[in-house]
């Protein structure tokens, strides 16, 4: 489930595109919005989000064995988005994966890093910086809104050095004065 590509299959069913080939060539939801529009970027985004979430919520409360399972599947999910075998292992950045795969297990962090996303986006005007941000921070709101589960935690940091890693080249354009501002269809920093 989390290999599924949403972003590529919105590029062929929206334009009849490859992602990889357009835009920034990422395929994550921000890519699908400046290149195929709002109304493509948000179902992809959910549904991102979704992969994440629903191998949590249906089979976490199954699982009577360690704590560790419920967490190991949404990284799963994660890594399937990040890395699918059906784009040649080159997908999305797993901000929206990991968000979902959060929001089944700690749902008041996610909250919390969706206000410093925003917040961050709207004083920078780079989806990066708010990604790079917020998921530097994650680790230390899971600890806050969850104490008592390593297991969370533990991924919250694993997860956020994949994050970082999967943004190695936003941070390089950051460095070099590159990186394209996110802007709404009128040209105003969303």
């Amino acid at each position: 489930m989390g290999a599924t590509p949403t972003s590529y299959i919105a590029g062929r069913l929206g334009r009849g595109i490859d992602l990889r080939e357009h835009g920034s060539r990422n395929l994550g939801a921000t890519n699908v919005y400046r290149v195929l529009g709002w109304k493509y970027a948000i179902p992809v985004g959910l549904i991102d989000m979704a992969k994440g979430a629903i191998p949590v919520a249906i089979f976490g409360p199954w699982a009577n064995g360690p704590g560790w399972f419920p967490v190991g599947l949404g990284i799963v999910a994660v890594l399937g988005h990040m890395f699918s075998p059906y784009v040649r292992f080159k997908g999305g950045k797993g901000v929206a994966t990991a968000a979902g795969l959060f929001l089944a297990l700690a749902p008041l962090a996610i909250v919390i890093s969706l206000v410093i996303w925003a917040a961050t986006l709207w004083l920078s005007g780079y989806v990066s910086v708010a990604s790079l941000t917020v998921a530097a921070l994650f680790p230390v709101w899971v600890g806050l809104t969850r104490p008592g589960e390593p297991y969370t935690f533990w991924a919250g940091v694993l997860l956020a050095l994949l994050i970082v890693y999967s943004h190695r080249a936003n941070i390089r354009r950051l460095r070099q004065g590159t990186e394209n501002r996110f802007r709404t269809r009128k040209g105003v920093a969303a």
